[in-house]
């Protein structure tokens, strides 16, 4: 029976017939690593995720984890879950062999991690938020600090979080006001309360290592204003003696549990730190342990939030992906109306994957899909070619390329695979909008992830602000670069010449809108409409990878003619029906229209 949280040929094709994965054995620190213990990795992750993963998904949506006043209780399945996902090695999965790892490229970890997402995203949160806590610290942690806390954690037995938001900031990380005060023996005592926090309370390991930004006061006992003065922190919810034992509970607090419309299965908590209730060391404040420089904070932090970045790109696309699947067995197996040139009510009904706008809905949802989960992987590939690439400009650019389209994988897929889901439900009919049937709550799961790391008004402010201004506009250049690459190789293919020129037309009037924005001389109307901005920038950036696929699939012949004949159907309609909307965004852009801008809150 094939699988419906996603597709093994699909991943197949852009791992090895793309992405060309196996080239990646090459390098050093790949070279015990073949396609089969690529495969074997995957069918791990397909596995445990269909065995274990996918069948509580639907369960822990209807009884989320509640607090007792005392503890979370959540229902047993989690925990079951997760210590299969620990015993088989995966939160060390990307890691080296001397950490206990299996020295996985990104690329493949990813892939392998998707199948979790796709099954049950409350339940993978934990993994998720531990293994980027653990990266953050081996990148950014002194070597006892990894003892102390990363080890743990590879293993399983610690989990990890990332405490960001306030109540009174949220996402103006400028504005927090948790307090960090130096202690003599080199620790710090933290004081104030997070928001937001996901994972940040359960009984699912021995101990929960939180990553905190906070702020480290000046001479004169006063916060320094602005991102200037974070700094970074471990606050573990229990003391870690130091032959490894756990000690005393830590000042950290669970004030309440956020309830929300989707990723019910994932604890998302208000904690505050020093408030007194426990009493670390005879007294109050949360004991933390100063990660790198002080002042540095956000930059260490970013290491994290990055990372995740790509993740919610990647788990926004798998719901929508594992939506899509449903909608289409669905369609294959619900019979319903008739052609309507033959509404012979004495004949069979068709089934309703037969008519052409549930064709259209299917189609829509397979190329956001399919091009969403090609760009989280190629942004994947991207970082294991910073890691181990040996060729200093390859590395130069795919860091670049990685800077620029960081926003686009988080966004993107958070905005076009929740229309997926959208679509998914419409298929479903009446049925889709029941609990009975599972693309309601794939819908609610996948419309957090528009806020999540990041809202997509924020991700436009990076990318028009930011991203493609960085270093006299090298991240861009270095984009169109590549794109032009792919148009090249796609004009000398005859029946892709004509999305090859539409792809560039795109690129050229970006380029241009981009330069009269900045000709604005006046950043408040040059980032006035951001957000339209990311979007057409983003459709483009599928377009490209949408080519990309469309030039692998072409020509193919053989038993597996139907999957490539889809791939291209998939890319014509993207080019078709998608692509065509940038221009009209680009048309506004280009004006520097500032109808937004010049809204009053008293018009309202």
């Amino acid at each position: 029976m094939q699988s419906k949280l996603l597709s093994r040929r699909d991943l197949d094709f852009l791992l090895y017939e793309w992405l060309n994965v196996e080239s990646l054995t090459s390098r050093p620190r790949y070279a015990d690593h073949s396609r089969e213990t690529f495969n074997a990795a995957m069918d791990t992750c397909e596995q445990i995720a269909t065995d274990l993963f996918a069948p509580h998904n639907k369960k822990s949506d209807q009884h989320e984890p509640h607090f007792d006043g005392e503890r979370v209780d959540m229902i047993p399945e989690v925990g079951a879950a997760l210590k299969v996902f620990c015993e088989a090695g995966l939160m060390a999965a990307g890691q080296d062999f001397d950490r206990g790892g299996m020295q996985l490229p990104c690329v493949v970890e990813k892939a392998g991690f998707a199948y979790f997402k796709a099954a049950n995203v409350g339940t993978s949160s934990y993994p998720f938020l531990t293994i980027g806590n653990a990266n953050t610290l081996l990148k950014c942690g002194t070597p006892e600090q990894i003892k102390t806390f990363v080890e743990p954690m590879l293993e399983g037995r610690f989990f990890g979080t990332m405490c960001l938001s306030e109540p009174q900031a949220g996402s103006s990380l400028s504005d927090i006001v948790t307090r960090a005060e130096p202690q003599e023996d080199g620790t710090f005592r933290i004081t104030g309360n997070k928001m937001w926090i996901s994972a940040g309370e359960h009984e699912l390991a021995e101990n929960i290592v939180h990553l905190v930004l906070a702020k480290v006061p000046g001479p004169d006992g006063k916060l320094i204003p602005g991102v200037k003065g974070i700094s970074l922190f471990i606050v573990p919810k229990k003391l870690v003696n130091d032959d490894g034992s756990l000690g005393e509970r830590n000042d950290v607090v669970l004030a309440g549990l956020n309830h929300k419309m989707g990723y019910r299965g994932t604890t998302n908590c208000l904690l505050n730190f020093g408030e007194g209730k426990f009493r670390p060391q005879g007294r109050a404040g949360a004991i933390g342990y100063l990660v790198g420089e002080v002042h540095k904070g956000l930059a260490n932090m970013f290491h994290m939030m990055n990372e995740a970045r790509i993740g919610v790109g990647l788990g926004a696309v798998v719901l929508g992906y594992t939506g899509y699947l449903h909608a289409l067995d669905y369609a294959r197996n619900r019979p319903q109306g008739r052609h309507p040139m033959n509404k012979d009510p004495s004949k069979p009904q068709l089934r309703i994957v037969e008519h052409t706008d549930v064709k259209r809905m299917l189609l829509a949802q397979k190329s956001y899909v399919e091009g969403g989960l090609a760009l989280a992987l190629y942004c994947s590939l991207l970082v294991d070619e910073q890691r181990t690439g040996t060729d200093p400009e390859a590395v130069k650019e795919a860091t670049l390329l990685l800077d620029v389209l960081t926003p686009i994988v988080k966004s993107w897929p958070s905005q076009w695979c929740l229309e997926a889901n959208n679509l998914a439900i419409q298929v479903h009919g009446g049925y889709g909008y029941t609990r009975e049937y599972n693309v309601e709550q794939f819908y609610r799961d996948n419309r957090l992830n528009p806020i999540h790391e990041g809202t997509h008004g924020i991700q436009g402010l990076d990318l028009l602000g930011r991203k493609v201004i960085m270093q006299d506009g090298a991240a861009f250049k270095a984009y169109a670069k590549a794109v032009r690459r792919s148009v090249e190789r796609g004009l000398a293919i005859q029946s892709l010449a004509a999305d090859a020129h539409a792809l560039d037309a795109a690129l050229q009037r970006i380029e241009a809108v981009t330069a009269v924005l900045y000709a604005a001389g006046d950043m408040n109307k040059t980032l006035a409409n951001a957000s339209v901005y990311l979007e057409a920038f983003g459709h483009t950036v599928l377009a490209w990878i949408w080519l990309e696929q469309a030039m692998v699939a072409t020509g193919k012949e053989g038993h597996d003619a139907d999957f490539y004949r889809g791939k291209l159907q998939a890319a014509t309609y993207f080019f078709k029906w998608e692509l065509p909307k940038v221009h009209q965004q680009l048309d506004l852009l280009e004006t520097v229209d500032t109808t937004t801008l010049d809204m009053q809150d008293a018009w309202f």
